[in-house]
């Protein structure tokens, strides 16, 4: 009787059309669509490209061309091509109402309210959320059911995803099989609640990604701790549920977290309306570490030592060195000394993602470090302890008994996780540390042994080869002890000669800072000349900034932070240095980025050092053109405004995220100096903020900073600012003078009278060094 109800129903209801709502005596037809009421999401029927046989009801995105499905209710079900479908609330034989999903008499999904409503409507929300509720009942707790607790392979903002903990309701994210195929794949994402609770990613039932768990701060596998420019993450336990969600930064952005099943990826999405596009502003998993325990039981993973990336715990030992030399390292470690429990101690590792919390005791309580660390002690089967929150001085505590599974470096976030060991391995960690502080007290710097760098490098391997320059190749190198290295091997034919090669070495050996590289050492022996340099895992600038897929990554935190870095950088070499060092060849090449990408000023082969207020003359203009100050490109004079005015260029590179093409003019007759001031003196400098972080920049310091590069520009270097007053002027909200005219001297030159301008982005004769260092 229900069904023949149903079926006269789907001819005498109401056509539902422009409103958010269906009420007991309306359906919604193949023909027909919810829209939410400010119009940001869209329910009805659609079919996928190339399988157009098939069609679904779901909901989208209304207001973006492009077609962006969020939650499909009959997923397993579809409904075929020839048959209409009906959804609409009926009432069944036992007199209750149930919101079903028909095609010719056949139920294609339904579902049944918590409980029993005498007058109940499905509405769309604009929160994307479909809700069957009391009519006259908006309040969210009393909802009869939600989509919010189904989601299909989309997490929107303000859906839940967790456990409730009195009736075993998971709530959880399942990817499509493939694009055109919405059914359930095989890789889900959930909160795994046993212990302490963490989100992991799974493949089938194995783990495939593990984000770890929330420390009051943040999941501990996140790689950073600095906030998202578009995502806030809310993490919340109590006895009855716990469960992620996320918020926008600003809610008029639409952005999505979606669980790849092609990429075996979790995407975090923002919709870029300039570009008719969603972009990708993260993805998890990102490298090999975060592959689920990439290095075995009690295998620590560090990606800055890759290939190499796995090491065994301290006192601990491949489980096969067979394996380990072949890069399997999926046995992981054993104990190389068994633990005597009354004499063992903890040896502290930093920055860790902490462990699967599978093995663990989650004790959340108000016990201090100290406390942890005794329970772990008393315990002779606890192998590890950590704060379970690191807010403060720290509390609760997190213990971990049997195989530390799925460790890994943190360097951008991370916490300290305490290991047990023997005692004699407590030993030997306090020697190794102690000898370690003796070799930074110590700046003199060695000289390295040639085969020491000709095995470091496997022969200068093609392999290893990270880029060329005019001064030679670079390469890199992994030492004895396993610390990656940078060797800046001078050619034969290279225009650095011995002096620049000197001039380095001395340079560098005096300088001391966080935001220059640091220079290990250099090796001149059977006509070879190499500078060995720390290793950067995040290679140069150039290669985030002008590249259309890394430069989505640099949000405005990161750019403001290497802007900050770069000018603290140069204000040592200018300042506060026992010398007055130009630099002479500043540009995003020689900028290198560090794991945490903190900016390191590299490459000092074009170097002087100059007396104070003094000025200096060469007949040797060397350099890149495009950066270099028109009183040096032209008269061959520099001085300490020289590097301000290539800091100006490089700064306003970071904020565009447009390269300046040389000092010569572009096809659209500008540069990047005279394209910025273009719009400066129009009033509409907020063009020249990258597209890919105008939405979420700090608007402010922005615009700050635009005004800072065009006066670090100025034509007469007289009138451009200290380095140390750019660092004043980042770093304060001091009033700025206004910039006059930058140095539009392209226009004032012929070719014939600069002729080195008019080559084709002409290179500086410093290209590369150990800057350029493309991966492979």
């Amino acid at each position: 009787m229900a069904l023949i109800s149903f079926y006269l129903l789907f001819f005498l209801s109401k056509i539902v059309s422009a409103t958010d709502t269906i009420t007991q005596s309306q359906s919604l037809t193949e023909n027909q669509t919810l829209v939410s009421k400010n119009e940001n999401f869209q329910l009805g029927f659609f079919t996928l490209p190339q399988n157009s046989s098939n069609r679904y009801l779901g909901i989208w995105y209304n207001k973006i061309p492009v077609q962006t499905v969020v939650w499909l209710a009959n997923r397993e079900k579809p409904v075929t091509k020839e048959i209409p479908a009906v959804l609409m609330i009926n009432k069944t034989q036992n007199n209750n109402d149930t919101l079903i999903l028909h095609q010719n008499y056949s139920v294609l999904w339904s579902i049944t309210p918590s409980r029993r409503a005498r007058n109940m409507v499905l509405q769309l929300l604009d929160s994307g959320n479909l809700v069957l509720r009391e009519k006259n009942d908006e309040n969210e707790e009393n909802y009869l059911w939600q989509s919010f607790d189904y989601p299909c392979d989309t997490l929107l903002p303000g859906m839940k995803l967790g456990k409730d903990l009195r009736t075993e309701f998971d709530r959880r994210v399942t990817a499509w099989k493939n694009e055109y195929d919405p059914s359930i794949g095989n890789l889900s994402w959930g909160m795994d609640v046993t212990n302490w609770p963490q989100q992991m990613q799974r493949v089938g039932s194995m783990k495939q990604y593990n984000r770890g768990s929330w420390n009051g701060i943040d999941y501990t596998g996140r790689p950073t701790i600095r906030p998202s420019p578009v995502f806030e993450f809310k993490y919340f336990a109590d006895d009855e549920q716990v469960y992620f969600m996320f918020s926008l930064v600003n809610s008029s952005v639409k952005a999505r977290m979606v669980l790849n099943q092609s990429s075996y990826k979790l995407l975090h999405l923002a919709w870029d309306e300039a570009a008719r596009e969603w972009n990708v502003y993260g993805l998890l998993p990102r490298d090999f570490c975060d592959d689920y325990g990439a290095c075995g039981p009690n295998g620590n993973c560090d990606v800055s030592k890759l290939p190499y990336a796995c090491d065994c715990l301290r006192g601990f030992r491949p489980k096969s060195s067979r394996d380990w030399k072949a890069m399997n390292y999926q046995g992981g470690c054993l104990r190389d000394k068994p633990l005597n429990c009354e004499s063992d101690g903890f040896i502290k590792y930093g920055k860790m993602k902490v462990p699967d919390t599978e093995n663990c005791w989650y004790l959340n309580q108000s016990k201090n470090l100290e406390e942890c660390r005794d329970t772990c002690l008393r315990n002779c089967s606890c192998m590890a302890y950590t704060n379970s929150d690191i807010r403060g001085e720290g509390n609760g505590c997190a213990l971990w008994f049997g195989d530390l599974n799925d460790l890994r470096v943190q360097p951008n976030a991370g916490q300290d996780l305490y290991v047990r060991v023997p005692a004699s391995e407590l030993e030997c960690a306090s020697v190794a540390d102690h000898l370690k502080e003796e070799q930074e007290e110590d700046l003199e710097l060695p000289l390295f042994d040639l085969s020491s760098i000709v095995s470091a490098t496997d022969n200068f391997s093609i392999n290893n080869k990270l880029g060329e320059g005019g001064f030679g190749p670079v390469y890199k190198g992994t030492l004895e002890n396993g610390e990656e290295i940078a060797v800046k091997r001078l050619s034969r034919g290279s225009k650095q000669g011995v002096k620049e090669f000197k001039t380095e070495v001395a340079l560098i050996a005096k300088l001391q800072h966080r935001n220059l590289v640091k220079l290990y050492g250099s090796c001149i022996q059977d006509q070879e000349k190499l500078l060995i340099y720390e290793y950067m895992p995040n290679k140069s600038l150039d290669l985030f900034i002008f590249d259309q897929t890394q430069r989505m990554l640099m949000d405005w935190s990161k750019r403001f932070h290497i802007i900050c870095g770069i000018a603290k950088g140069l204000l040592y070499l200018h300042q506060d240095s026992r010398l007055i060092i130009i630099h002479r060849d500043l540009k995003t090449s020689n900028i290198l980025l560090d794991s945490e990408m903190n900016p390191k000023i590299s490459d000092f082969g074009l170097a002087r050092i100059l007396e104070v207020d003094q000025t200096s003359k060469t007949s040797r203009v060397v350099g890149t053109y495009g950066y270099m100050a028109p009183e040096y490109a032209l008269d061959g004079n520099f001085s300490v405004k020289s590097d301000v005015y290539s800091f100006g260029i490089l700064l306003l590179e970071i904020i565009t995220g447009k390269k300046n093409k040389g000092n010569h003019r572009q096809k659209d007759g500008t540069n990047l100096i005279e394209y910025a001031w273009n719009f400066w003196t129009e009033g509409r400098p907020l063009e020249l903020i990258d597209e890919y972080m105008i939405d979420y920049c700090n608007i402010s310091e922005a615009l700050r900073c635009i005004q800072i590069g065009l006066l670090c520009v100025q034509q007469n270097p007289h009138d451009r600012p200290t380095i140390s007053f750019v660092v004043m002027m980042l770093g304060s909200e001091i009033q700025l003078p206004l910039p006059k005219e930058p140095a539009l001297f392209v226009g004032k030159y012929s070719c014939q009278e600069y002729s080195s301008s008019c080559i084709n982005d002409a290179p500086s004769v410093n290209e590369l060094s150990i800057s350029d260092l493309e991966a492979r």
